[in-house]
C-alpha cells in the first residue's frame, strides 16, 4: 500500500511540475505577485515577529517580493539551507548579500554569514510546494527534506502553503508523515484549513 501511495505521489508530481513550467513567464509574476500582497496580509504574517520563507527556484512560486517586505517592516526572515537530510535555518538581513546557490542551485544563506536559529522561534513558515489540495495536503519534490523541517516546529506555528492555480488538485495522496498545511495561497484563492 505504501508503494501505491508513493507511486501516485510521483506521477502527481510530473504532471503538476510540467503544468507550473508550462505558465508564461508573465503570468508566473502576476501571479506571484498577487499571492505575495495576498501572503503579507494574512492576520498570522501581519501579527509574525519571525517568518521562515523560501528562495524560489526553477518555475516555483518567487515569494522575494514578500519576504523584502518582512524585512523592511523589521520582521525576521528566515531561509532554509540542505544539510543532509536536514534543513537548517538561518536569519538574513538581505536575498542578496545573504544567498548563494547551494543545493542542487537552490539559493540558501551563505556558510560565512548563516547564524543557525532554533525551530521554536518561527511564528509563519510560508511553504513550496509541487502540489497542494483544499485540505492542506502538501506534495513535496520527494527528498523529505521540508517535510522534516515541518515535523519539528513548535505547536502554533502557522505553514502557509504557497503555489500557482495550476497545482491545486482535489486530493493530494499523503503517508504518515506529511504534515498538512493551516493555510493554502495562490494567485486566486485563500484556503483556510480546518484541522480535525
Amino acid at each position: 500500500m505504501a508503494d501505491d501511495v508513493v507511486a501516485e505521489k510521483a506521477a502527481l508530481r510530473r504532471r503538476l511540475l510540467r503544468a507550473r513550467a508550462q505558465l508564461r513567464p508573465a503570468a508566473r509574476a502576476a501571479g506571484a505577485a498577487t499571492a505575495c500582497r495576498t501572503i503579507a496580509d494574512l492576520p498570522s504574517v501581519i501579527a509574525a515577529r519571525a517568518v521562515l520563507g523560501y528562495a524560489a527556484f526553477g518555475s516555483e512560486l518567487r515569494v522575494d517580493a514578500l519576504l523584502e517586505a518582512l524585512l523592511a517592516g523589521g520582521i525576521a526572515v528566515h531561509l532554509p539551507w540542505v544539510d543532509g537530510d536536514e534543513l537548517g535555518v538561518a536569519r538574513v538581513s538581505g536575498l542578496t548579500d545573504d544567498l548563494v546557490p547551494g543545493w542542487r542551485g537552490v539559493r540558501e544563506p551563505a556558510a560565512d554569514r548563516r547564524r543557525p536559529v532554533r525551530l521554536d522561534t518561527l511564528d509563519v513558515v510560508v511553504a513550496p510546494g509541487v502540489g497542494f489540495d483544499f485540505g492542506g495536503r502538501r506534495l513535496g519534490y520527494g527528498g523529505g527534506h521540508f517535510d522534516r523541517l515541518l515535523s519539528r516546529l513548535r505547536p502554533g506555528a502557522v505553514v502557509i502553503g504557497v503555489a500557482f492555480d495550476e497545482q491545486v488538485v482535489d486530493v493530494v495522496p499523503t503517508q504518515a508523515h506529511d504534515r498538512a498545511m493551516d493555510v493554502v495561497v495562490t494567485p486566486t484563492a485563500v484556503t483556510q484549513v480546518t484541522k480535525r
